[in-house]
C-alpha cells in the first residue's frame, strides 16, 4: 500500500515547553489515517493532525468496537530514531482486533505508517533520557449503523505525544491497593485483549483507590478473589530470593510487550522465572518474613515503576517507599539502555527510523 503524505503548514512545535512534559496532554504535526471499506484496507494517508469528523450513529460509540496500542519512539541521535518491539506491538493489536471480530492490519502497513510518521514529526521526540514520543495506534469501528453486530467499516489512527514519566510520582515508588467490590477480567473475556472499554470500566475503582491515597488498583482474579493479576496500567513482578514472579497469562492479564522484555533479560541473568498463580495472601506472608525483596510493575509508559506500597483488606505491605530497588533499577536502565542505543540490542528489539 502506498501512503500519501500532506504536510502541514505549520508546525505548532515552537509553542511547546519540552521541559515540563504531561504525559498525553500534547500532540505532533501529523497523525497517520486509513480507512476499511468493502473489505480491505484503502490508501492510508499521513496528514495534518486535528479534529475527524463522524455521526452520532457511530457504531463504535454505541458498541464498543475499539481496540488500541500504546508504543514510544526515542532519540538515538539527530538522524536515527527507535522504535521499540514494533512487530510484537503489531501482532498484539491484531489479537486484539480478531478478539472484537475487527479487521487485521499488514505488517507492512503497520511498519511503514510508523516509519512515514516518524520522518515526518522527527522533531518532536524529545532528546533528554526518559522523555520520549508516545505513539497511539487506535482502530474503531466507524459504520453509522444503530445494530448490536459486526460493523463492516473501521479507521485506523496512529497519533503521537511528546512525553515525559507516566506516572506523577516519576521514580518514586507507587501505593497500590486491592478492589474488594470489583474485577476487571474474567477467562473468557476481553481480559487479554487492549480494548478500549477495559479501561473504561476500571475507572471507577481507580478513581476511589486515587481518593483514598494510592496510585492505582492491584487487581485480583475475578472468582476467588485471591489470586493478583495486575495493575491498572502495567504488569505486576515480585522479586524473591534468588526468583522472580509474575502472575501467568491465561486470558484475564493482558500480555505485556515490557513483561515479555522483562521475562528475556531476566532469565539470560541466571534468576528463576516463574509465571504461575501468586496469591494476595502469599505477598503478605513473603512480606512478613523477609523474603519479598521488591515489587515493580512494567509498561510501555512507565517502563518499569516501583511499587512502595500495598494495601489488601486494612492490612499494609511496606517495602522501600523513598527509592526504587537495586533489580528495578539494573531492568530499567537495562531496558531503556536498548530503547535509546546505548546498550546493545542482541535481542533485535529495536527498529531504527533513519531521518533528517
Amino acid at each position: 500500500m502506498k501512503i500519501t503524505i500532506t504536510k502541514s503548514d505549520h508546525s505548532r512545535i515552537n509553542e511547546i515547553d519540552f521541559d515540563n512534559l504531561q504525559f498525553g496532554r500534547i500532540f505532533s504535526d501529523h497523525m497517520f489515517e486509513m480507512k476499511y471499506e468493502d473489505g480491505k484496507w484503502i490508501q492510508g494517508e499521513i496528514k495534518p493532525y486535528g479534529p475527524i469528523t463522524f455521526e452520532p450513529s457511530m457504531m463504535a460509540l454505541h458498541y464498543g468496537q475499539a481496540v488500541f496500542e500504546g508504543m514510544k519512539a526515542y532519540y538515538a541521535d539527530e538522524n536515527t530514531i527507535n522504535l521499540f518491539r514494533v512487530k510484537d506491538h503489531h501482532q498484539r493489536l491484531n489479537n486484539s482486533a480478531k478478539r472484537l471480530c475487527m479487521p487485521e492490519i499488514d505488517e507492512e502497513v503497520f511498519i511503514t505508517a510508523l516509519e512515514e510518521l516518524m520522518k515526518a514529526d522527527y522533531k518532536w521526540i524529545p532528546k533528554k533520557h526518559g522523555q520520549a514520543l508516545y505513539l497511539r495506534p487506535v482502530m474503531f469501528a466507524s459504520e453509522e449503523y444503530l445494530a448490536a453486530k459486526v460493523a463492516e467499516e473501521y479507521r485506523f489512527y496512529i497519533i503521537t505525544s511528546p512525553v515525559g514519566a507516566y506516572y506523577s510520582e516519576g521514580f518514586n515508588p507507587v501505593k497500590l491497593t486491592t478492589s474488594e467490590s470489583y474485577v476487571r477480567a474474567v477467562k473468557g473475556g476481553t481480559g487479554e485483549a487492549k480494548a478500549a472499554g477495559n479501561y473504561g470500566g476500571s475507572f471507577l475503582p481507580a478513581q476511589k483507590a486515587q481518593k483514598e491515597g494510592y496510585t492505582q488498583v492491584l487487581w485480583l482474579d475475578a472468582i476467588e478473589h485471591n489470586y493478583i493479576e495486575e495493575v491498572g496500567t502495567m504488569n505486576i513482578f515480585f522479586l524473591f530470593d534468588g526468583k522472580l514472579v509474575t502472575p501467568q497469562l491465561g486470558g484475564t492479564v493482558l500480555p505485556g510487550i515490557t513483561r515479555r522484555s522483562v521475562l528475556s533479560l531476566a532469565k539470560e541473568w541466571g534468576i528463576d522465572v516463574q509465571e504461575r498463580k501468586i496469591s494476595i495472601r502469599e505477598i503478605i506472608e513473603t512480606a512478613e518474613n523477609g523474603s519479598l525483596k521488591e515489587v515493580f510493575g512494567a509498561g510501555t509508559a512507565a517502563v518499569i515503576s516501583p511499587v512502595g506500597l500495598i494495601h489488601h483488606q486494612g492490612k499494609t505491605i511496606t517495602l522501600d517507599q523513598e527509592k526504587i530497588g537495586p533489580f528495578a533499577k539494573k531492568m530499567f536502565d537495562t531496558i531503556t539502555g536498548i530503547q535509546y542505543g546505548k546498550l546493545n540490542d542482541s535481542h533485535n528489539w529495536v527498529h531504527s527510523v533513519k531521518v533528517g
